[in-house]
Order: C-alpha cells, then structure tokens, then sequence
C-alpha cells in the first residue's frame, strides 16, 4: 500500500472528480440557476457552497475524496487477498 499511494491520490480523485463533474452538470442542468444568489466566478466565491460555480466544486472534491477512500480500500484488501499485506 506504500508504494501506491500516489496511484491511489492521483488516479482516485481524476476519477472521482470527472464523475462529480457529470452529476454537477446534470444537478445544475435540472436545478437550474435560481437556487443560488450569486455565480460565484470570481476569486474565493468560487469555493463557496452556496454560490453555483461552488456547489460544483464541492460536489467534485467530494467525488474525488470519497473515490480515493474507495480505491484505497480496494487496494488494501487486494493486497490481503494476494498475501502481501497483513490485516
């Protein structure tokens, strides 16, 4: 599990955060732009939940960490399963 965690950070959260980025597109696409006060384009606003660039970035760091966690789980019971790991 040492050797892969760069796997693990780098492949997770591109996937994790490419598939965040389908299922803010299609939220936002249903939603629509009224929910949110403001666009939230420019500077800090663009990491704020509550604005609608925001919520997508949200939704994509969220996407990202949560694939990681799954992809590193993966990859610790695989090494169980191979006999390189101990539980």
């Amino acid at each position: 599990m040492k050797n892969s965690i760069w796997l693990v950070l780098v492949a997770g959260f591109v996937t994790g955060m490419g598939n965040g980025s389908v299922f803010t597109i299609a939220t936002q696409l249903t939603v629509g732009r009224e929910p949110f006060s403001e666009a939230g384009l420019w500077g800090a606003d663009a990491y704020s939940p509550f604005t609608f660039e925001g919520f997508g970035n949200w939704v994509m760091i969220i996407f990202g960490i949560a694939f990681v966690m799954i992809l590193g789980y993966a990859l610790k019971l695989h090494g169980i399963r191979e006999g390189l790991q101990e539980e």
